[in-house]
C-alpha cells in the first residue's frame, strides 16, 4: 500500500511539473516563444504606410525579438474602421492600431494643437518631429491608454477640387472633404465641410457629392483623386494630420523587459530613418504624377489672398486656447509649445 502511495504522488509530482513547463503562446512571461499581435490600419494594402513602413518595422521587430513577436497587418478597415481603431486597440480587438487622430474630434483636446491652421511646417519631416517631442513635452492625460509607438504627420496640404479655387470667393458655400480641425478651418473660410475617411473621398468625388479635398498631396496619387479632381491650390498654412501608433497598453505591459526594449529601439529607428519623412516622398511623386500624367493644373494665392485666409482662421487658435483651458490644461502653454518647436525644426529640416 505504502509502495502504491509513493508511484501515486510520484505520478502527481511529474504531471504537475509538465503543466508548469508548458507555456502560453498568448502570454509574454519569461522564456515565451511566440506572440501574435494584430495590427489594425485603414490604408489600403498599397499604401506606403502598408508597403514602406509597417511591413519593414513589423519584420524588423520580429528580427530583433528573435522570431518571438510577429505582427499581421490587417489592412483597409479589415478589423476595425479608422475612427474606431483607438478605441478598438484600448479594448483589445486590435493589439496595434494606426489612425488619425482627426477622424475622432474631441477624444484628443491636446493632440488638436498640432494640427490647429496658422502653425507652419515646411514638410512631413517638421510636423512629425514637433508632435513626437511635443507630445513628450506635454504628456496629455488623452493618450495614457495606451503605449504610444510613433506618432507621425502629413505636413502641409493643399485643396484638390474640381472646380479652380483662385480666390477665397471660389470657396464660398463648396462642399469640401475634410475631418477635425480641417472641417472647422474650411468652415471659416466659407465653404461646407463634410466630415469622411480618405477610403470614401475618391467615390464622393466622382459621383459629385463633394466638389473637393483638402488633404497632403500624397492622396493624389495614393488615393487616386487626381483621377477625380482637376486643380489643385496650395493652401500650406491650412492643414497637417497628425497619425498615431499606439499599442494596447495591457499587452505592451504583458512583455518580457528584453522585448520591450528590442521593440522600442526598433521604433525608434523607423521614426527617425522612414515614418517622419513618408509623406514627403510621397508628396513629391504624387504631385509630378498629378501634374504630368493627369494634367491637374497647380493654383497659388496672391499674397493678398494668402494673408486674407490666414486672417479668418487665425481665431481658430485663440478658440483651442480658450477650449481646452475650460478643460483644465494650460492651452496658452500647449500653443506655445507646437510654434517653439515648429520654429525649431522648420529650421533644421528646411
Amino acid at each position: 500500500m505504502g509502495k502504491k502511495l509513493t508511484c501515486l504522488l510520484l505520478a502527481v509530482m511529474l504531471l504537475a511539473l509538465g503543466g508548469c513547463s508548458k507555456q502560453n503562446p498568448e502570454s509574454a512571461g519569461n522564456g515565451q516563444d511566440k506572440i501574435e499581435l494584430r495590427l489594425a490600419h485603414f490604408f489600403p494594402s498599397t499604401h506606403p504606410i502598408e508597403t514602406d513602413l509597417i511591413q519593414p518595422w513589423a519584420k524588423a521587430v520580429e528580427e530583433a525579438t528573435g522570431g518571438k513577436v510577429h505582427i499581421t497587418s490587417y489592412q483597409g478597415e479589415s478589423l476595425l474602421p479608422a475612427a474606431e481603431i483607438y478605441d478598438g486597440v484600448v479594448n483589445g480587438i486590435a493589439d496595434i492600431g494606426i489612425s488619425c487622430f482627426a477622424y475622432t474630434r474631441g477624444r484628443f483636446p491636446v493632440m488638436e494643437a498640432f494640427e490647429l491652421p496658422g502653425i507652419t511646417y515646411a514638410n512631413s519631416k517638421v510636423a512629425s518631429k514637433v508632435a513626437w517631442e511635443g507630445a513628450e513635452q506635454l504628456n496629455p492625460e488623452e493618450i495614457q491608454d495606451t503605449k504610444l509607438m510613433m506618432l507621425l504627420a502629413t505636413g502641409p496640404g493643399d485643396l484638390y477640387t474640381k472646380v479652380p479655387i483662385r480666390a477665397l470667393s471660389d470657396l464660398q458655400g463648396l462642399e469640401i472633404r475634410a475631418t477635425g480641425l480641417s472641417a472647422k478651418t474650411l468652415e471659416a473660410l466659407g465653404a461646407v465641410p463634410v466630415a469622411m475617411p480618405q477610403s470614401e473621398a475618391y467615390e464622393a468625388l466622382s459621383k459629385g457629392v463633394v466638389q473637393g479635398n483638402l488633404g497632403p498631396v500624397e492622396v493624389l496619387k495614393g488615393w487616386k483623386q487626381a483621377e477625380v479632381t482637376d486643380y489643385l491650390t496650395k493652401t500650406p498654412f491650412l492643414y497637417n494630420t497628425l497619425f498615431f501608433m499606439v499599442m494596447n497598453l495591457d499587452k505592451w505591459n504583458s512583455l518580457d523587459p528584453e522585448i520591450q526594449q528590442a521593440i522600442e529601439e526598433v521604433n525608434e529607428k523607423y521614426f527617425e530613418e522612414v515614418a517622419i519623412g513618408l509623406w514627403d516622398k510621397q508628396n513629391e511623386d504624387a504631385l509630378k504624377w498629378a501634374v504630368e500624367e493627369k494634367g491637374m493644373e497647380v493654383i497659388e494665392l496672391s499674397r493678398a489672398e494668402t494673408d486674407k485666409w490666414i486672417n479668418l482662421v487665425q481665431p481658430i487658435q485663440d478658440e483651442f486656447v480658450s477650449k481646452v483651458s475650460e478643460q483644465g490644461f494650460d492651452g496658452q502653454a500647449v500653443l506655445d509649445t507646437v510654434k517653439r518647436l515648429a520654429e525649431k525644426y522648420n529650421q533644421e529640416y528646411r
